[in-house]
């Protein structure tokens, strides 16, 4: 297992530095900068400005002097927000997208997974048919349709839930952006779950169960649901990175301070060394939780492990 996991580790780092490199020179090569305002500066000051953060330098020198500070783990000051470091800002923001991205993560495999089973053990039948319309509508309708519905109807019509806000994460404030996020989530679990399902219970080792009288209860938690999680766990390594490192819409929409709002201000700012760090710092959570899916799978399917060898 040690060796499958070094393995994993060390094809990372090529994709990770491809990804700083890409990021690195599409960011500098789109219009305008980080000191561009309405009102032009002095040519005195932009050049100050410039030579403060390094921006005077050639391109290729600018380039390696980031990635030595990468490597220090230092991804530099903000352009736009003058008192905090880009550290110190995904520090803010991150803990807070972990939040409400976790918890909509775990909400959405178990509701999905439960789904999925009921779906395929009532295959073909009315149960069936009106879960999976309902997936297919979780699937169809956009957060940024879904999420007003559930302000307009738990906020306002019946005024359960706050309308948005952080409010220290008190559990009211969670609710609407937690399930808000995890509906589209749901709906693919659900209908992965479902084909996985349904192809592990015609397996032979099934029907031999069922001929020894095991309930449908007994086979489904001691033979099916571990080789149907599959396609399942092969899911959740791109899903969560993408739920757990901020919903620009979701976060938008409830107002939450999270890590897609730095994302997006920062694009928007032209700050580069913001839009960089935010960048690095997802693309680091997805080849950890892609690791993690590896060696669940590992875990799951030990064949994979032998053949990796």
């Amino acid at each position: 297992m040690l060796k499958f996991i070094i393995k994993r580790i060390g094809g990372a780092i090529p994709t990770l530095l491809i990804l700083i490199t890409v990021t690195f020179f599409l960011i500098r090569v789109a219009p305008g900068g980080p000191f561009d305002s309405e009102k032009d500066l002095p040519p005195e000051i932009q050049q100050k400005l410039e030579a403060k953060y390094h921006l005077d330098e050639p391109l290729h020198q600018q380039y390696f002097r980031y990635l030595g500070n990468i490597i220090q783990g230092d991804f530099g000051p903000s352009f736009q927000y003058k008192d905090f470091t880009v550290t110190e800002l995904i520090a803010q923001g991150f803990p807070i997208s972990l939040t409400i991205g976790g918890l909509a993560l775990v909400f959405a495999f178990f509701v999905g997974i439960s789904i999925g089973t009921v779906a395929a053990v009532k295959q073909n039948s009315w149960v069936d048919y009106l879960l999976m319309s309902s997936a297919m509508t979780g699937v169809s309708i956009p957060n940024f349709v879904a999420a007003p519905l559930l302000i307009l109807l738990f906020a306002i019509n019946f005024d359960v839930f706050p309308a948005g806000g952080w409010g220290d994460g008190k559990f009211e404030y969670l609710v609407l952006p937690v399930f808000a996020l995890s509906l589209r989530y749901i709906a693919y679990i659900a209908r992965l779950m479902r084909g996985s399902m349904i192809e592990v219970l015609a397996s032979d080792y099934i029907r031999t169960a069922k001929a020894k009288g095991l309930s449908m209860t007994q086979i489904i938690l001691k033979h099916a649901l571990k080789p149907s999680l599959m396609p399942i766990i092969s899911y959740l390594g791109p899903a969560a990175a993408g739920i757990t490192t901020g919903s620009v819409v979701i976060e938008k929409i409830f107002g939450v301070p999270g890590l897609g709002r730095y994302f997006v201000l920062g694009a928007l700012n032209r700050d580069y060394t913001l839009v960089m760090g935010v960048v690095i710092f997802i693309g680091v959570m997805v080849v950890l939780f892609n690791l993690i899916v590896d060696i669940l799978y590992a875990w799951l399917d030990p064949k994979l492990r032998v053949q990796s060898q």
